[in-house]
């Protein structure tokens, strides 16, 4: 479902990491070492808003180079920072992301929302929101569809005690037939949706 292939990442003279190889099925996969180890600029790659060096990210059999179209439609991605659109609201992020994917907002988006803990929060725009709201509205995203794959930087950066259980228990029910490849410091979560727990320097 993603497969990465020799995958080379540069910053001027500094390599980030270099001959990446990995074929990912179905389940949660956490991305957890403290150092900068290239963690965010390998979700980056996969979520096809930081071009590799060298290399390509398969996704669902679709080239992210090559078919970056019908790649993004069959992934979902909770960036790192979920300040995009600051006028935006909530709601207006999942109606566009909803019509790009041709998804509907049905009661399994809503009811995520709702569990979450974002529905009161839905009409605000993110400006308004707190951190934690903004990364509810990606999260919920990420229900839009049938993405054959969830990318996610830092999660539950900023949730509540209720929302990240809820992520936990969404994560878990995503994991039995899509790849949820996540980076996080949250050793709680990473417990409780039963991630396998691999470094960046491993994908090899």
């Amino acid at each position: 479902m993603l497969r990465i292939d020799n995958l080379t990442k540069r910053y001027g003279g500094h390599s980030v990491f270099q001959g990446l190889n990995q074929t990912f099925g179905p389940g949660c996969v956490a991305l957890c070492e403290e150092e900068s180890t290239g963690k965010s600029t390998l979700l980056g790659i996969v979520a096809g808003a930081i071009a590799p060096d060298a290399g390509e990210v398969w996704i669902d059999g679709h080239s992210m180079v090559r078919e970056p179209l019908l790649a993004k439609a069959r992934l979902a991605c909770v960036p790192d920072d979920c300040l995009a659109f600051p006028s935006r609201t909530g709601r207006g992020l999942l109606e566009q992301i909803a019509v790009e994917k041709n998804a509907a907002l049905d009661d399994a988006v809503f009811d995520l929302a709702r569990r979450l803990g974002l529905e009161p929060h839905l009409d605000k725009r993110f400006e308004q929101m707190s951190t934690g709201t903004r990364r509810k509205v990606f999260l919920t995203a990420a229900a839009l569809g049938d993405p054959a794959v969830i990318v996610a930087d830092g999660p539950s950066n900023g949730l509540d005690a209720q929302a990240r259980a809820a992520l936990a228990e969404q994560f878990r029910t995503w994991s039995r037939d899509r790849v949820v490849l996540f980076a996080s410091h949250d050793a709680e979560l990473v417990r409780a949706c039963g991630a396998k727990v691999v470094g960046v320097a491993a994908l090899r």
